[in-house]
């Protein structure tokens, strides 16, 4: 009976020094940032992990503080880089003024940077952000949203395109050539050059002319529409690889220089079809004539890639490569492909009047801060937004606006 007791008080006495490690290990460890084990080994039979989410509860021992939930951001001291760069993105001239052989009012320049973009007032911006709305030569379906600003003038791209400058401030005009497309209603170069011509007698400022897509028919179009409008410094939109390939980029090219316009290079999120696309046309044109679409893609459906690429680019230019120092632009108006923005989901999502809007806004601040110097927007309440955004970010201690944390939450 001795030996049986004296058996199980042994017993009793490792399990009480088992359950003494782990507090003892966690004394042990308390206020060290690193340890160093040597011949260490441990048997573990049953290994409990605790993963913490945003809803489970803390596990048992957890001090109350740590169980609560944060109510304030973090605070983060943001120091600018203190590097110097050696690239410089080049000028490029969009809209000529009659003293300039056209007869715009103004011209905008575009460009020019040599340092990324608001991250430090003492590196302001050689020109600010320009802002271009879309108009189309022929109606399409839009989102409702979109379609009760301009459903009076869908019509007429002239009277369209007045009233995106006089009521709704755009720098630009983007005419959109859709009806050329050979699937749709393969309208004649003739025909697409008179719709340009009529949209430059409505109105004074820059533009930019779309193409359907097709690199054959968008090289015709182009050839014409630079005739037509000699000397007024439009941008085409766009110069494509695939435009090589069908051997027309050469024609585009060299209508732009014959006539005194501004081509733009799209390639697809592809940094490396982007310089080929832009070595091409250094064959014909100088960089001062030639204009970056990287690719916008919008909001949820790959944003943050189109922000990589356009970082990249950027920075990869201020550091010195010569194929990407070219200004760049973004179609902000890719947001309206995720339905999300346009869709009638206003229980989950708020309302369509806010939440599409919202969504082009995003689109284009994003791309803002990767130093995007065109945007081709279409909600006149996201240019504003973007126009005030600026304005805020140029200005030396500027201070937040009033609840803008709570933005993702907000409904009407």
């Amino acid at each position: 009976m001795a030996d049986r007791t004296i058996h199980e008080g042994k017993k009793t006495n490792e399990a009480d020094q088992a359950q003494d490690v782990v507090p003892r290990l966690l004394a042990m460890l308390s206020g060290k940032e690193r340890i160093e084990l040597e011949n260490f080994l441990m048997e573990i039979s049953d290994l409990e992990l605790w993963i913490p989410t945003g809803s489970a509860a803390a596990p048992q021992g957890t001090p109350a503080a740590a169980r609560q939930k944060p109510v304030t951001l973090f605070s983060e001291m943001f120091l600018p880089p203190q590097e110097e760069f050696v690239g410089r993105i080049h000028e490029v001239r969009l809209g000529a003024t009659k003293s300039e052989g056209g007869s715009r009012s103004r011209s905008l320049v575009i460009g020019g940077s040599t340092y990324p973009p608001f991250l430090s007032a003492d590196h302001p911006a050689a020109h600010p952000p320009v802002f271009a709305l879309d108009v189309f030569d022929m109606e399409l379906p839009l989102p409702k949203v979109l379609k009760e600003n301009v459903k009076d003038v869908m019509s007429d791209p002239a009277e369209w395109a007045r009233m995106n400058v006089k009521k709704y401030g755009a720098d630009m005009i983007t005419v959109h050539l859709m009806s050329t497309d050979p699937l749709i209603r393969d309208a004649s170069p003739e025909a697409a050059a008179h719709t340009v011509e009529e949209v430059l007698q409505a109105v004074d400022v820059p533009l930019i002319i779309g193409g359907c897509g097709d690199p054959r028919k968008d090289a015709q179009v182009f050839c014409k529409v630079a005739e037509v409008a000699d000397g007024e410094r439009l941008l085409l939109n766009s110069v494509t690889l695939g435009m090589n390939e069908a051997k027309t980029l050469d024609m585009v090219a060299r209508a732009a220089k014959e006539h005194g316009h501004a081509v733009l290079g799209f390639t697809g999120l592809e940094l490396n079809q982007a310089k080929e696309l832009n070595r091409r046309l250094y064959e014909y044109l100088p960089p001062e004539d030639i204009v970056m679409d990287l690719t916008t893609v919008a909001l949820g459906y790959g944003l943050e890639y189109s922000f990589t690429i356009h970082e990249r680019a950027r920075h990869a230019a201020l550091m010195g490569d010569t194929e990407l120092q070219q200004p760049t632009i973004s179609a902000s108006t890719n947001a309206w492909a995720a339905r999300e923005a346009w869709m009638k989901m206003d229980k989950k999502y708020g309302s369509r009047g806010l939440r599409g809007p919202l969504w082009e806004t995003i689109n284009a601040l994003t791309l803002l801060l990767a130093g995007v110097d065109i945007f081709m927007m279409m909600h006149p309440a996201a240019i504003r937004t973007c126009k005030d955004m600026i304005r805020m970010f140029a200005e030396k201690d500027a201070p937040a606006p009033d609840g803008v944390s709570r933005w993702a939450t907000m409904k009407i």
